[in-house]
């Protein structure tokens, strides 16, 4: 376990920094988080999302941070409190711990670790994981386009000089 912050209070959402992703969870007190997980999860070891994606399926649970961590960095990021005002912490700790044993339907796109968090304190299921990954994407294909044009146009160019 290493937080790269302050200790957490109650209702904040706590970004666990995994291999390629965030794994994302809030914080209820008493060392303790609740996160959305797979159903085989074991904890600490990164599979959370992955395993989730695979079954469709996922299991909120409350769990030791450190625990959930694992060795893996971690900090307070309630990066949307600018945007989107937070429900008070007592609502928040109490919607999550509402949650806690539910098994739900995980999309990856609509339905992760982020939405379920993001839901929690602000009422609005959004991911800016998602967003990043198709915004990206966009970027990708705008670049790959205008490239296969240039490509084409210069192939053109050559071909009526001959």
């Amino acid at each position: 376990m290493t937080s790269t912050q302050s200790r957490p209070k109650p209702g904040d959402l706590i970004e666990i920094s995994r291999i390629g992703y965030a794994h994302w969870a809030i914080y209820v007190g008493n060392g303790y988080v609740v996160h959305l997980t797979s159903l085989s999860e074991i904890a600490g070891i990164g599979t959370d999302s992955i395993m989730s994606a695979l079954t469709d399926t996922a299991i909120v649970k409350k769990e030791l941070l450190s625990v959930v961590a694992g060795r893996d960095q971690y900090r307070v990021n309630n990066k949307h409190d600018d945007k989107y005002l937070p429900l008070p912490a007592t609502k928040i700790v109490q919607r999550a711990k509402e949650k806690v044993g539910q098994v739900v339907h995980y999309s990856l796109t609509s339905k992760n670790c982020e939405h379920f968090v993001n839901e929690m304190r602000y009422g609005i299921p959004i991911s800016d994981q998602v967003t990043d990954v198709a915004t990206k994407a966009g970027v990708a294909a705008g670049v790959l386009a205008a490239a296969g044009l240039f490509g084409l146009l210069l192939f053109r160019s050559r071909r009526e000089k001959q």
